[in-house]
């Protein structure tokens, strides 16, 4: 029996499609589909140690899925300098035998990757993935997708549409609640009919909550697409929703999904964004994750303390004599920036890999002497694939230096207003932007304590071979002596990216880094300096600009002229300066969270009716001094400041 579908995949830069859609038996009858595959476009490096590791962590997969009967395992192997990370999953409904047949097939497949240094295969029955680096907790990517049936149900098609999404929205909402994060469910189309919809969704088990929410409103607003056809599936790199006329599995299968809709508390924060698609259904969704977040804030680490850095794995404790000979001693020849926390230096190491080597500025404080240690590796401990990683650091004498992974395509600055300027299109605009939010994301809300940045700007975002974004010099400020928080002190900032409350009241909280990302966002929109004034802009800097072609429904007025019209859709450019607008707000608690603003720059429906408030744009009255782009360069601004209102009602 062939299935006959159709496909709607959208596809990682980074990944070049390996497999072609076919089918792989499991079982007596089931048929598994492949939705999606992809390798790495990075080769591994010491060949011979990387097979070795998958092979290594292959084995214990499979071990796990058969001898434990387990539907969910993870893997990692370390031989000499290479590590390799490992995930399997098959859908909860398969047997132990299916399952096992299942991975065989997919550990066969993807070794098509051959040296690429990651590689997915998901199945409609499985998933595998392996990469360098950790990936446990990344539920949401751009290739995400959907496979849509070309059958329309039996029982009427608005009847079975407005079933499908209610049972599809509720899944949504109850599946991060479960345990284990799988449901499965089936519900009548009608009462006495012969119809029904059966259902389910699932993440992987290593999501937290929030990651889980996330990834299950992309897969609802993709399936929506699918609706009234008999049967949709909707993948991302951690987690999978179907739903089918025809069952798929057990009755006996099914859970009561009803408890876990009634959970959850309730706030009128997000009434702003009424008319986000899916209506309702969105903004339940964000209070829903909004009311789990505030409770989970209380559980972890206080950002003034290192509970559990004993815990972690330590950085590379690197030679002084062997980063200054790796450097050039230091020499300007090897210099690639310069800003507020210390200068940065190319350097090749004696095993010819290539590093960013940062002198730190920190002065002497018995502060920075007891607590160096324990912060840098509490940040060398934070792996996310849109934060540049910390390879090690050096102590000698009063001298602090960090290592960290060579950057070559340097800082998203140069792309925007120096030597590179216009070269950037909107896709890979459109993919620093929501890379950047992941990442900020990730600091805020997903490592084990919370970590604001505290210096959000272009010359901190520093952009790999692929141009894809990595956040640079998170977790500096927080070895900034206890006097040095402050705006009239030399606060860990750079005027016009600094929000109001952090740069007038010295008033920190994640919602500041939100701030920063928003006027990031518009200055990559526009190819416009957050502080530079046009001259026919009326002397207003590019927020007051922004507010005002808002207010007077003229936003593509604000897209840079560099920009090919027929590269990007009007309305979602829209939708995007909307949402950069609910991040600079006035008001830090009426700004998203960066996982909400993850969720509504993945909604693929357009965000209509947002209603921004008015924000405020801090400008300087003194001298200021802005670093200068380096490689994992960082700024502060000595300064005093004042705020002005954009022009408008």
């Amino acid at each position: 029996m062939v299935l006959q579908v159709k496909v709607v995949v959208t596809t990682l830069v980074c990944w070049s499609i390996i497999i072609s859609y076919d089918c792989v038996v499991v079982g007596d009858s089931q048929t598994r589909i492949v939705l999606n595959s992809g390798c790495s476009s990075y080769n591994a490096s010491n060949l011979n140690s990387f097979y070795a590791n998958v092979n290594a962590t292959f084995l214990d997969l499979r071990n796990q899925i058969s001898n434990q009967s387990k539907h969910f395992a993870t893997a990692q192997a370390a031989t000499g300098d290479v590590l390799v990370y490992s995930m399997f999953q098959c859908r909860n409904y398969l047997s132990r035998n299916d399952c096992v047949a299942c991975f065989d097939t997919a550990s066969t497949k993807i070794r098509n990757c051959s040296a690429s240094n990651g590689a997915r295969l998901i199945y409609d029955g499985c998933f595998l993935r392996y990469e360098s680096e950790r990936f446990y907790d990344q539920t949401n990517q751009p290739g995400n997708g959907i496979l849509c049936g070309n059958k329309t149900a039996k029982e009427g098609n608005a009847t079975f549409e407005t079933i499908g999404q209610t049972l599809l929205m509720n899944l949504q909402l109850a599946t991060p609640k479960i345990k284990g994060f799988f449901a499965a469910t089936k519900t009548q189309v009608t009462p006495g009919g012969s119809s029904a919809v059966y259902a389910i969704a699932q993440c992987v088990e290593t999501a937290t909550e929030s990651s889980c929410l996330a990834c299950m409103t992309v897969g609802y607003n993709n399936l929506q697409t699918c609706l009234p056809n008999a049967d949709g599936r909707a993948y991302d790199a951690g987690c999978f929703m179907r739903y089918s006329e025809t069952p798929f599995f057990a009755d006996n299968q099914t859970i009561d999904i009803t408890t876990y809709l009634n959970q959850g508390g309730s706030s009128n924060k997000w009434a702003i964004i009424g008319g986000v698609v899916g209506g309702v259904a969105l903004v339940v969704i964000l209070l829903a994750f909004l009311a789990w977040r505030q409770s989970r804030k209380s559980k972890r680490a206080p950002r003034g303390n290192i509970l559990g850095a004993t815990e972690l794995q330590g950085p590379v404790n690197y030679k002084y004599s062997d980063l200054k000979a790796a450097t050039k001693n230091f020499s300007d020849e090897n210099k690639l920036g310069e800003g507020g926390f210390g200068d940065v230096y190319k350097g090749t190491l004696k095993n010819g890999k290539v590093v960013a080597v940062k002198k730190l500025v920190l002065g002497k404080s018995s502060k920075m002497d007891n607590d160096f240690e324990s912060e840098v590796k509490l940040i060398s401990n934070v792996h996310h694939r849109n934060l540049v990683r910390l390879l090690g650091c050096c102590s000698k004498n009063q001298e602090r230096i960090l290592v960290y992974e060579y950057m070559a395509n340097s800082s998203l600055d140069k792309f925007l207003f120096s030597n590179k300027q216009g070269s950037l299109n909107w896709k890979q605009r459109y993919d620093i932007i929501l890379g950047t939010a992941r990442g900020l994301a990730y600091l805020h809300e997903e490592f084990h304590i919370s970590i604001i940045h505290r210096d959000i700007k272009t010359s901190n975002i520093l952009l790999d071979d692929n141009l894809h974004p990595k956040i640079a010099d998170f977790g500096l400020a927080r070895l900034l002596p206890g006097d040095r928080s402050h705006l009239s002190t030399g606060f860990a900032g750079t005027l016009g990216y600094t929000a109001p409350e952090y740069a007038i009241h010295g008033q920190l909280s994640e919602k500041a880094d939100t701030y920063s990302y928003g006027i990031v966002f518009l200055e990559i929109i526009s190819g416009q300096k957050s502080t530079e004034v046009k001259p026919d802009d009326d002397g207003e800097y590019l927020l007051q600009k922004a507010w005002k072609l808002h207010e007077r429904g003229m936003h593509l007025e604000l897209v840079d002229k560099e920009l090919d019209p027929n590269d990007y859709d009007g309305e979602e450019v829209k939708k995007m300066i909307e949402i950069a607008l609910l991040c600079t707000q006035a008001s830090a608690g009426m700004r998203p969270t960066m996982s909400e603003v993850v969720i509504l720059l993945q909604s693929r429906s357009l965000v209509e009716h947002l209603q921004p408030t008015m924000p405020v744009f801090v400008e300087t009255n003194l001298k200021s001094r802005e670093g200068h782009s380096t490689s994992t360069g960082s700024s502060t601004s000595n300064a005093t400041a004042s705020i002005s209102l954009p022009s408008g009602r």
